[in-house]
């Protein structure tokens, strides 16, 4: 029956289904007495809503919506878009609890899109262009609470790091007195690279002086959620930590480290001495990417040919020389980046290339047409150093002495001050060096660690006072734990 509805597949409806255990006990704490309405936004198959009569269920799925109405008889269950009820209801309800749909932004989009984001501004909260679904979710059932209304949610880590996650807690503390973020670090989707912590709020119309912090290795079905570990500042979370959550799953010894190193004059950040950019994005890899044996076959001239770095995983530990670059040649691997300039003259077999039946093909692709003309790779760059977009144990970092270019499935690493590169960037490989990179960059499903450009130009190079003050046993253990958080490690 599903596939009558593909618009709404489990994938694309963010609809994962919460564990029975986990659901028992946000219902039990969100709802104290049987008169109180709770409300679910997205209702899934009502697995929420069968645990508390007094409910209302939305869900856009009309299979799901359909599976709640049978599931939960004593609930009432409204089948379409959350956001359009939303700002129609008149109702308010003294809780709400549910597990709202994780839908990344390049899919939560068009009009959907538009109502939530216009819902939360009126609320006073202005979400980015790279919002995923499930923070206007909350946002807008918070607006929907009695005074002293009670909100308990699965949430996703990124809670803990994501840019847009911040304009969700800024309205969480200035509308609740109290908010209580759980950190769970084994999953409690195992089947999901996706990781899911935990929020209660409570006293919706208070003001919270501080965020509640709970650090747990595994989730244990209770009624009242876990005691609070940790009272986390919100001048140290918005100011020291840029809003992050994450530095407070490591020890406050290493928090402490950390922050003074920030305080110290004689640090330094990446982006003090070097300009952090992604590559080139062609538009047609396997066209404007050839073969050696291509090349050849093609007789294309050398002179418009760029040997490029096209992914991490071919990077060397330490360099790329002209040697790397004769290993891959003689693999004969797809590095040839068909480098061409505007209003150049081009020579007959380029021309034959162009005018080929692959290159009508990526001329018809979205960054090809949408360029003039289609065949001019824009924003090649030969870099000073190459970085790893996404890594495993670390983050590598390689001197371009081949002078290559990079796609924009790596990092281009430009640098402006050579004496200050000299002197800091020998000290990469270092123990707080690598703690920065995790602090700094953000956990991906299967374990790895990406470091956007605006994260990797924030990586830390401590003065050696803060060295001298560190713990290298403690700085590796708290590398090891953040690992451990995002599953590398495992």
């Amino acid at each position: 029956m599903v596939g009558r509805y593909p618009e709404y597949s489990q994938k694309r409806s963010g609809a994962f289904f919460t564990p029975h255990d986990v659901s028992e006990a946000l219902v039990a704490w969100a709802c104290r007495k049987p008169a109180d309405r709770m409300i679910d936004p997205s209702c899934g198959d009502g697995q929420f809503l069968a645990l508390h009569r007094n409910s209302v269920g939305i869900e856009q799925n009309p299979v799901s919506a359909h599976r709640a109405i049978e599931r939960a008889p004593g609930a009432l269950v409204h089948e379409g878009d959350f956001f359009t009820w939303a700002v129609e209801t008149r109702e308010r309800f003294e809780c709400a609890a549910g597990n709202p749909p994780f839908i990344r932004y390049q899919t939560f989009k068009n009009e959907m899109r538009r109502r939530a984001l216009d819902l939360c501004l009126d609320l006073g909260v202005h979400f980015n262009g790279l919002t995923s679904s499930w923070a206007p979710f909350l946002v807008a059932t918070a607006g929907l609470l009695k005074r002293g209304g009670r909100m308990a949610f699965v949430v996703p880590a990124e809670i803990g790091h994501a840019p847009y996650a911040a304009p969700l807690l800024d309205y969480l503390v200035a509308s609740f007195s109290t908010v209580h973020i759980i950190a769970v670090r084994k999953k409690l989707f195992p089947t999901l690279s996706e990781d899911c912590w935990l929020l209660y709020t409570e006293g919706f119309g208070g003001k919270a002086n501080s965020i509640d912090f709970t650090v747990l290795e595994e989730f244990v079905p209770q009624k009242a959620p876990p005691k609070s570990v940790m009272k986390i500042d919100l001048g140290e979370w918005r100011t020291v930590w840029n809003r992050r959550l994450r530095p407070y799953l490591l020890p406050a010894s290493v928090r402490h480290l950390y922050a003074a190193a920030l305080a110290d004059p004689g640090t330094r950040r990446l982006a003090d001495f070097a300009a952090v950019g992604i590559g080139y994005v062609s538009g047609h890899n396997d066209f404007f990417h050839l073969k050696p044996s291509d090349a050849k076959r093609l007789r294309i001239p050398p002179t418009f040919l760029q040997p490029s770095l096209r992914n991490g995983r071919v990077m060397p530990e330490k360099e790329i020389t002209k040697a790397t670059v004769e290993k891959w040649k003689q693999s004969d691997d797809p590095i040839l980046l068909l480098r061409l300039e505007r209003d150049q003259e081009l020579p007959a077999a380029v021309r034959n290339y162009l005018d080929s039946s692959a290159g009508h093909e990526a001329r018809q692709g979205y960054k090809c047409r949408n360029r003039a003309p289609w065949y001019a790779v824009p924003d090649v760059q030969i870099p000073d150093f190459i970085m790893s977009y996404m890594s495993g144990r670390n983050v590598n970092l390689v001197r371009n002495a081949a002078g290559v270019t990079c796609t924009n499935s790596v990092h281009s690493i430009r640098i402006r001050d050579r004496a200050l590169a000299s002197k800091l960037l020998p000290e990469w490989s270092s123990s707080f060096v690598r703690l920065s990179c995790e602090l700094e960059g953000h956990a991906l499903g299967g374990g790895m660690l990406k470091l956007e450009p605006r994260e990797a130009g924030r990586v830390v190079f401590p003065s050696k006072a803060t060295i001298q003050m560190a713990d290298g046993d403690e700085l590796e253990d708290a590398i090891g734990s953040l690992q451990r958080w995002r599953h590398y490690a495992d």
